[in-house]
């Protein structure tokens, strides 16, 4: 049991994002009947999106191998008797639209069967069977079956994100990819798709790993070391050279304890001057580079000029280096003395041994749990969590309950089962929810849809074009502060005055609008690639005959039931008529069905997830 945990139900989020307008009693135009007017409807609602942002709470904790406790009684399960004490007060779906709500924040989309397990096991039993399944093929393996350039990093992490086994695993693997950032565009190499496919292993391996080993994991990473670059930093020397800073200040200020200091529940310490107080200086991050020097690619003597590629008249080394850390070479390690955070790294001290007094500073820093705890909550949950919801997945961070700090699992799961995430205050709450992410609709999509590629080539490509694409790509951060920033804030608008963040919408704008809206347009029916890649829509085709019942599908499994009973409406009557209703052909069935999944995936309660 852990002392530190609070007591009762969780109260709602203090601080939250705003949704603007009552989307559930906006007025809408019926769509006319041609496609043109359906597209229009759909932009429309994704326009009245642009009014709304996302907001609120959600996290947790309890049985099912995770060390930590967990109510047995559910708020108003059980008329007559009184809830458990404890934070944790939603340990099993009561209906299919909890189970689905559950899931879509978990992994990326909902089943029929995978709602029917949620609710026969209860979250967390579920979840620990999840992120302890087998271990399944990697991205490396399947990069490396493939022929020498055939297949780039899109095709690897599209692959990954639309057809693993384990997608809780890599639903929470993507979330640390926006906080552990490496962009595919931005490095080289001779093996620049192994290599991020390593990198893309290493992260979904540490969701179940330990925060220190990930540090450490992500530190010595051959494509960390091109990004930021570790690759080949050397310590300073005569000619006035010294050890580059660029991963020495990211590694503080964006994957472990952020710019300022922080109480446990995530809020800003101030001075006695009302300013926040700075968690490191220049210094800091001077005297840290030293630490990460001396480190380079493990290429061995026999792996170099062993590779002839493809036709080509040259050689290159093989690729087993983009499976291994970086190593270590004495001779370019800085052995000057180095202090930051309060730590000192002795003069003379050697490079294995330096990186473990740095890594151990960072890892033990009160920091990291509220800071990396909030972006988890944000990436899975709401924009604006409570501090309260901070507090309780920090404290699992400093301690899972057998006295383990950084226990990546029970904090996932502390962020997933939190009364705030689960209990039903944020369904009616306007304040509650976050923008869902492009990339993250793209793979609900497919993966809701029956998604698949022919020959397993998954050229689906760079998706990062805002005004013909999604405006985001896994992967394809644009740079090392991710593709929006945990803390932005829209200027001007209600948000900001309010006070909150709406992180997501750094994405968003006129262009990015229109160009998602054409993007799902043209992909829904026609997929990529010459329809090598494409959805089946099995299920939803028995349904074509019944549009009320095809838009209680989609409602279900894309939003867990979150459409208003106006939205709902609206959808089922531009599917009741002409030229949309009795389709007596294939083609014209798949434009009832696709045209029911543009306008429930262009519809601001679908944008905005609760």
């Amino acid at each position: 049991m852990l002392e530190q945990l609070e007591a009762g139900h969780a109260r709602p989020a203090e601080e939250v994002v705003c949704v603007t307008e009552a989307t559930a009693t906006q007025e809408h135009k019926s769509p006319q009947d041609d496609a043109r007017s359906l597209k229009a409807a759909a932009a429309f609602s994704v326009a009245a999106a642009l009014v709304a942002c996302g907001g609120g709470g959600g996290g947790g904790g309890g049985a099912g191998g995770f060390g930590f406790p967990i109510s047995g009684n559910t708020p108003g399960a059980n008329p007559g008797t009184t809830p458990d004490t404890g934070p944790y007060h939603y340990p099993q779906a009561q209906n299919d639209a909890e189970a689905a709500r559950f899931l879509l924040q978990a992994q990326f989309s909902a089943s029929d069967d995978e709602i029917a397990a949620v609710r026969a096991k209860g979250y967390l039993p579920w979840l620990s069977e999840q992120l302890g399944a087998a271990r399944l093929p990697s991205a490396w393996e399947w990069v490396n079956s493939k022929d020498y350039g055939k297949v780039e990093t899109d095709a690897m992490i599209w692959r990954q994100l639309m057809t693993a086994a384990d997608p809780v695993r890599k639903r929470m693997a993507l979330a640390l990819s926006e906080i552990f950032v490496v962009s595919g565009t931005e490095i080289g190499s001779s093996w620049p798709t192994a290599m991020m496919a390593q990198y893309w292993d290493m992260l979904a391996n540490g969701v179940t790993g330990n925060f220190r080993q990930l540090l450490e994991d992500v530190t010595l990473n051959p494509a960390m070391g091109f990004y930021l670059n570790t690759r080949g930093n050397r310590k300073e020397d005569n000619s006035g050279r010294q050890p580059d800073e660029n991963y020495a200040r990211e590694v503080m200020q964006l994957m472990t304890i952020g710019l300022y200091q922080l109480e446990a529940d995530g809020t800003v310490k101030t001075g006695a001057d009302g300013q926040p107080i700075e968690t490191y200086v220049q210094n800091d991050v001077t005297n840290l580079a030293r630490v990460f020097t001396g480190y380079d690619l493990d290429i061995r003597s026999s792996e170099r000029n062993a590779f002839t590629p493809p036709g080509a008249g040259y050689t290159i080394e093989t690729n087993e280096w983009t499976t291994r850390p970086m190593a270590y070479k004495a001779s370019n390690h800085s052995t000057l003395e180095a202090r930051f955070l309060g730590a000192t790294v002795p003069a003379g001290t050697d490079g294995p041994a330096a990186l473990k007094i740095a890594l151990d500073t960072l890892f033990n820093h009160p920091n990291v749990g509220p800071f990396i705890g909030r972006q988890l909550i944000q990436r899975l949950v709401t924009s604006n969590p409570s501090p309260a919801y901070v507090k309780r997945v920090a404290d699992i961070f400093a301690n899972n309950g057998a006295g383990v700090r950084g226990d990546m699992k029970s904090v996932f799961a502390a962020v997933l089962i939190d009364d705030e995430a689960r209990g039903p205050a944020g369904l009616s709450d306007p304040n509650f929810g976050h923008l869902r992410e492009p990339m993250l609709r793209f793979v609900q999509w497919g993966r809701t849809f029956g998604i698949g590629s022919a020959t397993d080539a998954w050229n689906i490509g760079n998706t990062s074009d805002p005004s013909s694409s999604l405006g985001q790509c896994p992967l394809r951060s644009p740079s090392v502060f991710n593709f929006f920033r945990p803390g932005y804030v829209p200027p001007s608008t209600a948000i900001a005055g309010n006070r909150m963040v709406a992180p997501e919408f750094q994405l968003v704008n006129e262009t990015s609008v229109g160009g998602y809206l054409n993007f799902l347009q043209g992909k829904l029916q026609n997929g990529f690639d010459n329809k090598d890649v494409i959805a089946t829509y099995t299920a939803e085709k028995t349904l074509v005959n019944d549009p009320a019942a095809l838009v209680r599908r989609l409602n279900l499994l894309l939003t867990g039931n979150q459409l208003s009973a106006a939205t709902v409406a609206l959808i089922t009557d531009a599917l009741s008529k002409a030229p949309l209703v009795n389709p007596g052909t294939d083609a014209r069935r798949l434009d009832l069905i696709c045209a029911g999944v543009l306008l429930v995936m262009g519809s601001p309660e679908y944008l905005v997830q609760k």
